[in-house]
């Protein structure tokens, strides 16, 4: 099954993909990129963007701006993609995994209260698979605990909810370009959001081997060149297109397996508007979800809950154990065609 559906896009637009190339290959690759950083910034409703290599760094970076080190723990969700707990072993900090609640998929506020203790210096919120739901509780109880709020937005940029932007949310933000999202580049790429100019600046030396006047910190390698941007830039100006696309694909799967015995991902609350970067279903059992994804072809997001992968080796919790064993992704990009989402609801209409 095609998860990403470059090959169309690329087919679709070849001409405006070839002239973009045609004058990108003509400037410095080196070139100042300002100009994809602001058009983002001004988008969500944050002050400053800093463009990176991934958002992997974006989150380690986020850490890092909040003197998260050894000795510290952080808050993360124990259902999500690997960057956003390798990230904290990255800062030498301690990742304690939250549960999650499975309406959202999102880490669950009963878990943070249960699980912060005096060593607890940040909280990592992912909204997963590009689903946006309430966090002013949260963050209101992170800003009385003194515990710094990072919007782990990789999946979500183009998502709103009750008018807040993906990426505008806590005390800093992090996007994702690689190739599985709404926005991708060329290679990948990440973006950390602030209000802060200070954390910015901070930012733009920690990318660049800690550059100022001279190498004035320890830093790293993680600028994003001129031609990844300029390709970002162009899909960025199409978002509206591409995610009314994606949306409409949501709904023909939702319409074709409204009386099959599955649980999908449609937000019953019209507030939110959902950028659909993976659209999910949850089976009833394991069994189940994997003679599907067999017969499918079919991928999951996630195999396993965080906690459970070899480097930790901790007992997983249990909701997130439930969701790794039931849920599903189904192709949803803007190529996928009606007869495709037809057919793939009904062989799981058949044997769900």
């Amino acid at each position: 099954m095609n998860y990403e559906g470059w090959d169309q896009d690329y087919l679709k637009n070849k001409e405006l993909y070839q002239n973009l190339f045609d004058k990108v290959m003509q400037e410095d690759n080196e070139k100042n990129i300002e100009f994809l950083e602001k058009k983002i910034a001004k988008y969500v409703g944050r002050e400053h963007a800093v463009a990176i290599n991934s958002a992997t760094d974006a989150l380690f970076f986020s850490l890092k701006c909040f003197n998260v080190s050894a000795g510290d723990e952080v808050l993360v969700s124990d259902f999500s993609w690997i960057s956003s707990a390798s990230c904290i072993l990255m800062a030498r900090a301690t990742p304690v995994f939250c549960d999650i609640d499975l309406d959202s998929y999102h880490i669950s506020f009963d878990e943070i209260k249960k699980k912060t203790t005096s060593k607890t210096k940040a909280l990592i919120y992912t909204h997963l698979f590009g689903n946006m739901t309430e966090t002013k509780e949260i963050e209101k109880y992170c800003k009385e605990n003194n515990i710094a709020f990072i919007e782990d937005a990789a999946q979500s940029l183009g998502s709103i909810y009750k008018s807040r932007y993906a990426g505008s949310i806590g005390d800093i933000s992090s996007f994702s370009f690689n190739s599985n999202k709404v926005i991708s580049g060329l290679s990948g790429g990440g973006m950390v959001l602030t209000n802060v100019k200070i954390i910015a600046d901070y930012l733009r030396k920690l990318r660049r081997h800690g550059k100022g006047n001279d190498h004035e910190m320890l830093g790293y390698n993680s600028k994003m060149f001129y031609t990844n941007a300029a390709y970002i830039e162009m899909r960025f100006d199409r978002i509206k297109e591409l995610q009314l696309l994606r949306t409409q694909v949501a709904y023909k799967y939702h319409e074709a397996l409204q009386d099959i015995p599955v649980i999908s991902q449609i937000p019953d609350d019209m507030s939110m508007l959902h950028n659909y970067h993976k659209y999910v279903v949850r089976f009833e059992n394991k069994e189940i979800r994997d003679e599907v994804k067999d017969e499918l072809g079919a991928k999951i997001h996630y195999d396993k809950p965080l906690s459970a992968n070899s480097m930790f080796k901790l007992k997983p919790c249990p909701n997130a154990q439930i969701a790794s064993d039931t849920i599903l992704s189904l192709p949803c990009h803007p190529y996928v065609t009606d007869e495709e989402a037809l057919t793939t609801a009904m062989i799981i209409g058949v044997m769900a």
